[in-house]
Parts: structure tokens; C-alpha cells; sequence
């Protein structure tokens, strides 16, 4: 029996079964794309993540309208908003977090400059004034510590221990580290330079010399050489050293009192400056050491301006800037540059005054010259004591 759609002389031979066929095959195929999409799930999170999204049919019919939106972060669309962004737009945001940290990061480190600037320049030359101070009574002599017990440093300490750190703070370019790094240097100096027994003697300068910034040791190599008064290149400049023929140590216990402050002077530089009195106990370069009078009190007043740059902190040496050097008892026509002379035991007071200088004479003139002190009878053992500076 025919069917409704079947040709009306039936289906011809060869051929397939028809809509039966057809309609099998379309179920196939039907079935086939149903498994191929079954595991795309159109949720809520695809929805959201799609990048165009269709405007709604009263949206369209606005004139030159566009079917859809763009949904990126970027765009000028009016996608309403979620609870929950998209990948898409959580991926913006975080890159948008990312650029505002590196920025806020730039700004913070140009604020706070973390890049050390450089010295400034090569170290200055020492300038020193070293001023012999002459007695206006005759020498007391004896054994030293009697005359340290009758002296006004009866109270001061004992070598290093007299040489004391004030109490450190940060200044504004300098840490609390640094600047104690510093005091500690400057007490190494005046130690090596004041205290040391070979160094005192006129034996050694390598000590000293150490302790030095680079930019100076030619000027000091030519002071210990060729010690002069012309106010750069006396050897007393830069330490304490006796003439080994006229007078050495009786006792190596020095007497030290004294000061030692700090200041930023610039961005990069930090002084310390020093303030102290040594008081040495010497007796002739000859005789017996023995002597019950043969000892007599020296003294010597340092008064030095060192500085530090960030390059000496780290090294471990210094800048000496300037020095300004009282030591008696001395004869005023002494040159006191390459070492100092004292006047020992029993010796009177002079009545012979500074070396004589000739304003004509040329090369540089002996800025030292005519520069002569006298020494205050109270300073001398025996004297009331006057206060420690």
C-alpha cells in the first residue's frame, strides 16, 4: 500500500527506501552533533566570558546600531555588571594592578634615592700651624710618676684610654655605623700617631701613614723627608716625635685627656674634630735613665680637623684637613717642624726669642715663623691645677 508521499507508480528499483532512508540518516546525523556539543556546557561562567554580547532587540532598533558588544575591559561597552568578573576581565585588572605597583615602586625610589654619590674630589692638602711654647720657670725634674702627681694631668688617663668616644647619633646622610666608624678611625690616628713608642722616637711613620687618604701621602712622604714650617709640610703636622739626640721617653705611660665631636659638613662628607693634651714624661738622649731628677714633663696640645667620605669609612682612613700644635717646654728659636726639642730638667727660662725670618728670602717663607708661645707657670708640676680642657 502506498503511502502519502510515495511516487505513484511506487519507488523504483536501485533506489533507496525514500524519506524512510532519509529520515533514518538525518537522525544519525542529528545524534552524532548532539554527542559532538555534548560536552560544551553553557554555563553561567561561558556566558560571562564571552567576548561579544548581543544587544537586545529594543538596543537595535536605535539607528546605525551594531548587533553586538565588545565585553573587554578596554571597551566602551556597557555590559552589566556581575558579582563575578570574567577571566578576561580579571586578567585586565590584574595587569592594570601590576602597571600602578611598577609605578608607585618608580615614584618610592625617586623619592628616596638610594644612589650614593660620589666624593667630592681628591683630598685637600694638611695645613698645620705647630707653636713651641717656652718656659717662664726654670724645668722641674724628677721621677715620673712624682711629677705626674704634681702636674695638672694627675687626674688624666692612662695612653688609649684617655682618648674617649662622645655619645653617637645618626646625622641626616650618615647612619649611627658610620659615624661610630668614624670616631673609631680618628682614635686609631691619634693613638698611632700620639702614643706610639717608635713613632715617638722618630723610627717608624707606617703606622701613621696607614691610616692615611691616598691623596695625601705624597705630601706627608716629603714632610717626614724634608720636614719645613711652611705650614704644609712640618712632620709635627701629622704626629708626635721627639729629636732622638736631644731627648726620649722616661715612662710610656702617657697622659691623654680630651675631646673628640662630629658633624656632617656636607652630603658626603662627615668631621670629626679633636681636642686633646698629651703629657710625656723625658729625660736627655744620654745620661743615666736611672737619675732620681733626671725626668721633666713634656706636653704637647693637638688640636686636628679630620674628615670622611664614604670611601674612607669603608678603607678605614681619613682626610687630615688641618692641625694646630702647642708643645712646650721649648727654646723658641727651635724648629720645631721635624721634631720637637724639650727643654729637660733644670733647664732655665729663655730669654731668646723666635728664629728670625726674611720677608725677602724666596721659595715659600716659614709660615710658622715668629710664632712662639709661653708656657703658664701653672702647667708646670707643682703649679695649682688648672681645669682639663
Amino acid at each position: 500500500m502506498a503511502v502519502p508521499g510515495d511516487p505513484p507508480n511506487g519507488t523504483p528499483d536501485g533506489t533507496g527506501g525514500g524519506d524512510d532512508e532519509f529520515r533514518s540518516d538525518e537522525f544519525r546525523s542529528d545524534e552524532f552533533r548532539a554527542d559532538e556539543y555534548r560536552s560544551v556546557v553553557f554555563d553561567e561562567d561561558f556566558v560571562r566570558a564571552a567576548r561579544l554580547q548581543e544587544y537586545s532587540a529594543q538596543e537595535r532598533m536605535g539607528e546605525h546600531a551594531r548587533a553586538v558588544r565588545s565585553r573587554s575591559i578596554w571597551s566602551g561597552g556597557t555590559a552589566p555588571r556581575t558579582s563575578t568578573p570574567g577571566r578576561g576581565a580579571r586578567q585586565g585588572m590584574l595587569l592594570v594592578l601590576l602597571i600602578a605597583t611598577a609605578f608607585a615602586a618608580a615614584v618610592y625610589m625617586g623619592l628616596r634615592n638610594p644612589y650614593v654619590p660620589p666624593p667630592g674630589g681628591p683630598a685637600q692638602a694638611l695645613t698645620s700651624t705647630v707653636v713651641p711654647l717656652a718656659p717662664a720657670t726654670a724645668v722641674a725634674g724628677g721621677l715620673p710618676p712624682e711629677l705626674f702627681a704634681k702636674s695638672p694631668a694627675a687626674d688624666y688617663r692612662v695612653g688609649a684610654a684617655g682618648i674617649t668616644l662622645p655619645a653617637v647619633r645618626r646625622t641626616h646622610h650618615f647612619t649611627d655605623v658610620q659615624v661610630v666608624t668614624a670616631l673609631s678611625i680618628a682614635k686609631d690616628y691619634l693613638v698611632q700617631s700620639s702614643l706610639d713608642p717608635d713613632v715617638l722616637a722618630g723610627s717608624a711613620t707606617r703606622p701613621v701613614r696607614v691610616l692615611l687618604d691616598p691623596d695625601q701621602l705624597a705630601q706627608f712622604d716629603r714632610s717626614m723627608a724634608s720636614p719645613s714650617g711652611d705650614g704644609r709640610h712640618a712632620a709635627t703636622g701629622w704626629l708626635v716625635r721627639f729629636d732622638p739626640a736631644t731627648a726620649v721617653m722616661a715612662d710610656s705611660r702617657v697622659r691623654v685627656s680630651g675631646t673628640l665631636a662630629f658633624e656632617e659638613v656636607a652630603q658626603d662628607v662627615l668631621e670629626v674634630t679633636t681636642d686633646h693634651t698629651f703629657v710625656y714624661a723625658v729625660r736627655p738622649a744620654t745620661g743615666a735613665p736611672a737619675a732620681a731628677d733626671g725626668a721633666s714633663l713634656f706636653t704637647v696640645r693637638r688640636e686636628l680637623r679630620l674628615r670622611f667620605d664614604r670611601d674612607d669609612l669603608s678603607a678605614r682612613r681619613l682626610e687630615l684637613a688641618s692641625a694646630y700644635v702647642m708643645a712646650g717646654p721649648q727654646d723658641c728659636s727651635a724648629d720645631p717642624a721635624g721634631g720637637f726639642h724639650p727643654l729637660l730638667a733644670g733647664a732655665g727660662p729663655t730669654t731668646v726669642g723666635p728664629a728670625a725670618s726674611d720677608p725677602y728670602a724666596s721659595g715659600h717663607p716659614r709660615r710658622s715663623a715668629g710664632l712662639c708661645g709661653v708656657l703658664a707657670p701653672a702647667a708646670t708640676p707643682g703649679a695649682p691645677v688648672s681645669p682639663a680642657p
